[in-house]
């Protein structure tokens, strides 16, 4: 009794499935007023047929739902449209049809060209966007509020012409957004600071505008799913808000060109323990490196440094840090360039720039890791040049005191000695010989070719950057 019970209950199971699969269709038949909306916004756009590998073959023949770029949910509403890339140039305003497809989800338009087309504010209308992406398009005008698209997950306008400010209710009620890139417009005023209590916020993008204040004062710090702030290349002024270094899921932290200012305790940042990339260059910052192994050891992820323009007097001590990029530059750190300095990532380190500094030589037994690039120039180095590995691309000696004769073995990368004060022939090797002269102009004692007889006597070697004569200490190389 009981296996024919079993038996029973599996052909209902199977009976029903047979019949799922002969009532639901393959797909769902796209809706004639969804294929309407579609065939007036393509009629309605400017588009390069030659070009297009979506809209082109869009026709009144074909279900729509089975179009290229067209997403449809199972009633056969349009949920997705993906036109990117589609040489579009105009025919979208406040009236498109396109604003009439009222269950899109998703919405891509990214790398088209509209020709300085106002930005139609209609896109605020669609309640049941989840992510916008009209990046590389060329809108003008100010930002839409998206405050009615509450489901909004991800908005990304980024490298177009917008330009205004960005007000608060823009982003009112967007508790789901994760994403949101503003990065390469024109956008001026104040960073709203309700983007910083958005719950739900992990990366936010606002580079290369021309925003000039963000808040001190945040009045909801529960933003602790943050991960990304590129706020660089604005010209914001004042102190970093402190708020910054409460972000705890902060891994990438872009401050640089901006116009801040204050003193920065690098000892404050230990908090961010998550931090891979840190870039304050280029402010009108003075960073205090003073920091303790304990506060150091705090930082197991970053790989990205740049302290360049941050006043800094002595190296921040990073030792045992895995640093793939660090960038010191332009700081008035003086004396000889420690050994330990060379160590730094175990191997790791690719692109280390120490210009623009007051370094008089290197210590004693340094052996120069197998770097990427190596920029080291604009100092007061004296003596011999450093020799480095044959691994390294790029190698800037140039705008110091070196006076030894140039190496045959150091030609392996492209290579900048000029305005030193090397003497002898340039070696002949094939990569040497591949230099032009104005890797090596500048030295009055160097001859050779590519040097041009004219060339020995050019411009002397540059000024120091505080105008005093080199020495080096008992540790330096002469």
């Amino acid at each position: 009794m009981r296996i024919q019970s079993v038996t029973w209950f599996f052909s209902i199971i199977i009976t029903l499935t047979i019949l799922c699969f002969i009532i639901t269709p393959v797909h769902s038949q796209c809706l004639e007023d969804q294929k309407s909306l579609l065939l007036q916004l393509k009629n309605g756009l400017q588009f390069d047929p030659d070009s297009s590998a979506k809209l082109v073959n869009w026709t009144q023949s074909n279900d729509c739902c089975q179009w290229n770029g067209v997403t449809c949910d199972h009633f056969g509403r349009v949920i997705g449209l993906d036109l990117n890339t589609e040489s579009i140039s105009g025919g979208l305003n406040h009236s498109s049809s396109l604003f009439g497809l009222k269950f899109l989800q998703e919405l891509n338009l990214a790398y088209n060209n509209f020709n300085s087309a106002q930005f139609p504010s209609s896109f605020g209308i669609l309640t049941n966007l989840r992510h916008l992406n009209l990046s590389a398009n060329n809108f003008s005008g100010s930002m839409a509020s998206f405050k009615k698209s509450k489901n909004l997950n991800s908005i990304d306008l980024s490298h177009n012409a917008l330009t205004g400010s960005v007000p608060s209710i823009v982003f009112e009620g967007l508790s789901n957004l994760v994403f949101l890139s503003l990065m390469n417009n024109f956008f001026n005023g104040s960073i709203p600071s309700s983007l910083f209590s958005l719950p739900s916020m992990q990366q936010i993008w606002l580079s290369r505008n021309q925003f000039s204040e963000i808040s001190e004062f945040l009045p909801n710090k529960s933003m602790s799913t943050l991960d990304t702030l590129d706020l660089s290349q604005n010209k914001l002024r004042g102190p970093i808000p402190s708020y910054f270094f409460d972000f705890q899921s902060l891994s990438y932290l872009s401050l640089s060109f901006n116009n801040f200012s204050g003193t920065v305790q690098l000892e404050s940042i230990h908090r961010l323990q998550n931090l891979t990339l840190l870039e304050l260059s280029h402010n009108s910052l003075l960073v205090n490196a003073s920091i303790s192994y304990s506060s150091l050891s705090s930082f197991p992820q970053l790989q990205w440094l740049g302290l360049a323009s941050c006043k800094l007097q002595k190296f921040p001590p990073l030792m045992n840090q895995s640093l793939f990029y660090l960038d010191l530059s332009n700081n008035q750190i003086s004396g000889v360039i420690p050994n330990w300095i060379w160590n730094i990532g175990n191997g790791s380190l690719n692109n280390f720039n120490l210009s623009c500094n007051l370094l008089v030589g290197l210590q004693r037994g340094y052996v120069i890791p197998p770097l990427q690039v190596l920029v080291l120039h604009s100092n007061q180095l004296c003596g011999e040049i450093p020799i480095p590995p044959d691994s390294t691309r790029f190698v800037d000696y140039s705008r110091n005191n070196f006076s030894s004769s140039i190496p045959a073995e150091i030609g392996n990368g492209i290579l900048n000695l000029s305005y030193d004060q090397l003497v002898g022939m340039i070696p002949r090797g094939p990569q040497l010989q591949t230099f032009l002269e104005t890797s090596f102009i500048g030295n009055k004692g160097l001859w050779g070719a590519p040097l041009t007889p004219c060339c020995k006597e050019v411009e002397p070697t540059t000024p120091t950057v505080d105008g005093r004569q080199s020495n080096t200490d008992e540790d330096g190389i002469n």
